[in-house]
This record gives C-alpha cells, structure tokens and sequence, in this order.
C-alpha cells in the first residue's frame, strides 16, 4: 500500500494550533507555559538597549519576543568586510530571556569586566541565561552595555 499523503489544508491547520497561545505576543509562545514570566524581563532589557540606538546603532524588532541592536556601519574585522555588527540583543526562550552580548563574543577580555552575578548567566560565548527579574542585573547589564559600547566606538566599529 503507497504512503498516504497528508494534505497541505490539514497540516496548515495544525501548524496554526501549535505556534499560537492566546494573549502573551510572544513567538515563541509555544515553548513554555511560564514565559508569561519572562515578559517583564524582556522589556527591561529592551528598555536597556533603547539608549544606544543613535547613529549607525539600529534597534529592530521589539515585539514577539525578540528585540536586536546592530551596528549598520560597514567595518573591515580581520581582513574580513561585514556590513553590520550584532551588538546585543533579547530573545524569550522556554525558560529565560537570552541575552546575547557581542563584545564578550568579540573580545574574551570583557568577560574580566563583567560583574560577577552576571558573569554567572553567561552559558555560551555570548549568551547570557536571565532566568528572573533582578535590579542588580539589570543595572550589570546596563554597565556592561556601557563598557561594550565604549569599546566598540574606540575601535571604530560604530
């Protein structure tokens, strides 16, 4: 007997189930029945990059979970021409708000100017795990933010 094929109305109609949950915004939304959690967290490190959207910095995204900061200024790194540079972003995963910060990723010697707690959610080269909401580091990521920035701008790449 031929495989049956499942139709393309039937599939569309499942895919429709599993990537929608009701009232979060999130994309990801099929990930976690906690990430309501996570919304707040979000927005706190949102609310942290928004400052350095200024001259090449762009801020993109913003909704659904996920929220990036590049640099549109065309540097050579290496020998290499790259367009635009990742800085930071934000992104709800199942069970934390991943903070992706490029200079760390860049540079391993800013990993000795991070605080330690959050020196301590870095679970990557650049990913930081931020599992609740903290002041204290939210205002580690705010400093390093500025750390990374004033790095970035003494080599030329913003």
């Amino acid at each position: 007997m031929p495989p049956t094929r499942i139709s393309s109305k039937k599939t569309s109609e499942k895919t429709k189930k599993t990537n929608s949950k009701k009232g979060t915004g999130i994309k990801y939304a099929d990930k976690s029945p906690g990430q309501p959690e996570l919304i707040p967290i979000f927005d706190e490190i949102k609310k942290l990059l928004v400052p350095y959207e200024k001259g090449t910095m762009k801020l993109l995204g913003g909704s659904g979970g996920q929220v990036v900061l590049i640099s549109k200024k065309p540097v050579e790194i290496l020998g290499r021409r790259r367009d635009e540079l990742w800085f930071a972003s934000a992104l709800i995963q199942k069970a934390y708000v991943g903070f992706y910060f490029m200079p760390v990723y860049a540079d391993t010697t800013v990993k000795d100017l991070i605080k330690p707690e959050l020196l301590d959610c870095l679970k990557g080269k650049s990913c930081f795990h931020i599992k609740k909401y903290d002041k204290r580091i939210f205002s580690q990521i705010k400093d390093a933010l500025n750390m990374g920035y004033s790095l970035w701008h003494k080599r030329g790449w913003l």
